[in-house]
């Protein structure tokens, strides 16, 4: 009897225990935190902007060989870089997005955190691209929090390029999936870095004006999609701010909506993928050889990404013609992305030279809010109880994360916290027989649709990863299923089915606010 009762008490203290590191794990890391926003400048003037660059790569390590060539050595998995570089400073960064178990070896571009910061005397909105796969919520309020208030910022929105070559800051691709593949070191590195993009972008603003470019067709040129129905966002939409006195240009907003993960699943080097070599077409130039093909912009260049669900993909089968060599390149390597990067700098470069609107004064409109989505994914669930995520749970099973809108001039932008199923931002929701869920298509009319302005920017995996946002009439994960025989990857790896009418009903009441007319 003695002994069932101690086995009694003992399992009651371990599950006692696991409860608690369970809770610990999944706790509002910042109560009562929320973001409802409602500013209106509706008096066009002079604004102010300044950019900045800083790097986020990890200290210690260095470049194989110089950056803006490719790295010839392709190390093996199971190399570390204290046995490659035998300098004695060897800490692991797990590479995310393929795999558990990847140790990056070196480095073949530098990681960035790239700031724009603009100003209308009244709102003064910063937005930060960072090289990483993501940034969950709870990082991204420690940011603002550690942001000082001399630099005077009114709304910060950090948006992760979703480079599958970065080091795991989200946690899910550590040594096994069931510890996490963050670096601590390096994630609060992170965190101080993108805090000083900021700074340095406000330490340099400057009286500015906006040329906005876009071509809707051309960038489909090195984007497959991997999941039916075959709905794209392969617009390539730029804001060119230059300085209003000199007219030289102060930086480059560019989005376009594309996994960057041409290197695909071998690659052993952090890189930002096609991202640099699309930064630097912008920045310095198209060059082939030591021959200049087509003339830089200057500035920063920033790349954003958009709506990527379903899924937005230079996959490993797909070729990607050399714009200069007469080479076609299907296996991933840097000359692959070098390519992709070339064919794209040139699009944006001519685009932005031929089909420029610019405009001399300008003002902010803005709208964010915070809202609460259901976790129903119940690896997340157990993830985020054992402390591979970091969750932000408002409520039982309830998850903190952000939307927002604005309008500058002809412009207008949204942010979504993830990767966007196309078809809810540009239209094409379907709800075919045998759907597991039997409702008519919710996320209509199309988001894309309802902003306003000639240019219209739709920003993903902005201010949080919650994984895909899937149309709720084309979830699939239950047998028959409607496509094919087995499941997709973005039910595996969503909040669950009502993510996406949830947050399309959020943007949409801004959307509404922001125009002053419903839809």
């Amino acid at each position: 009897m003695k002994v069932i009762k101690t086995i009694g008490i003992s399992l009651l203290v371990v599950i006692t225990l696991i409860c608690v590191y369970g809770y610990i794990n999944m706790r509002d890391r910042h109560p009562g935190y929320r973001t409802d926003l409602i500013i209106e400048n509706r008096k066009p003037g002079v604004m102010r902007a300044g950019f900045a660059a800083v790097s986020i790569t990890p200290e210690y390590m260095e470049p194989w060989n110089d950056t803006d060539n490719n790295a010839r050595y392709e190390p093996e998995k199971g190399d570390t870089y204290e046995d490659l570089n035998g300098n004695g400073k060897f800490d692991t960064h797990w590479i995310a997005g393929f795999g558990n178990k990847v140790a990056a070896q070196g480095v073949h571009d530098d990681l960035w955190a790239r700031a724009m910061v603009l100003d209308d005397g009244i709102t003064r909105l910063a937005l930060v691209a960072v090289d990483v796969i993501g940034i969950f919520h709870p990082m991204v309020i420690d940011i603002r929090k550690m942001v000082p208030e001399e630099a005077g910022i009114t709304y910060l929105v950090i948006a992760s390029t979703h480079t599958h070559e970065a080091p795991d800051l989200l946690g899910l691709w550590g040594e096994s999936p069931f510890r996490s593949g963050v670096n601590k070191e390096w994630k609060e590195y992170v965190k101080e870095r993108v805090v000083q993009s900021v700074v340095d972008a406000v330490e340099v603003m400057r009286p500015a004006c906006f040329r906005f470019s876009q071509n809707l067709t051309e960038g489909k040129v090195t984007i497959k999609d991997t999941r039916e129905p075959y709905v794209f966002d392969e617009g390539l939409r730029m804001m060119q701010v230059t300085d209003a006195e000199t007219s030289e240009t102060l930086g480059t907003l560019i989005q376009w909506a594309n996994h960057p993960e041409t290197l695909w699943s071998k690659n052993l080097l952090i890189s930002s993928d096609f991202p640099h070599y699309l930064r630097k077409a912008v920045e310095k130039g198209v060059y082939h050889g030591d021959s200049l093909i087509r003339k830089g912009a200057g500035g920063v260049a920033l790349y954003v990404n958009g709506a990527v669900g379903g899924l937005m993909t230079t996959h490993a089968s797909m070729e990607v013609v050399d714009p200069f060599r007469d080479t076609v390149y299907l296996d991933p390597s840097f000359d692959k992305i070098r390519a992709q990067g070339d064919t794209l700098g040139l699009i944006i470069l001519r685009t932005m030279e031929e089909k420029a609107v610019e405009i001399r004064e300008a003002s902010i409109n803005l709208r964010a809010k915070t809202l609460d989505l259901p976790l129903r994914n119940r690896l997340f669930r157990l993830a985020a109880a054992i402390g591979i995520m970091d969750a932000d749970m408002t409520g039982w099973m309830k998850k903190r994360t952000e939307v927002a809108v604005w309008s500058i001039g002809p412009a207008s932008f949204i942010t979504f916290p993830g990767e966007l199923y196309p078809e809810i931002l540009n239209g094409g929701v379907v709800a075919l027989s045998g759907r597991d869920i039997p409702v008519v298509p919710l996320e209509t009319p199309p988001l894309r649709y309802m902003m306003q302005g000639t240019f219209r920017f739709g920003i993903g995996l902005a201010n949080d990863e919650i994984g895909y946002i899937i149309p709720k009439s084309q979830w699939d994960e239950k047998k028959p299923y409607v496509y094919r025989d087995k499941p997709y990857y973005g039910e595996q790896n969503s909040l669950g089915p009502e993510t996406a009418p949830l947050l399309y009903n959020e943007l949409r009441q801004l959307l509404e606010e922001l125009s002053g007319k419903p839809y």
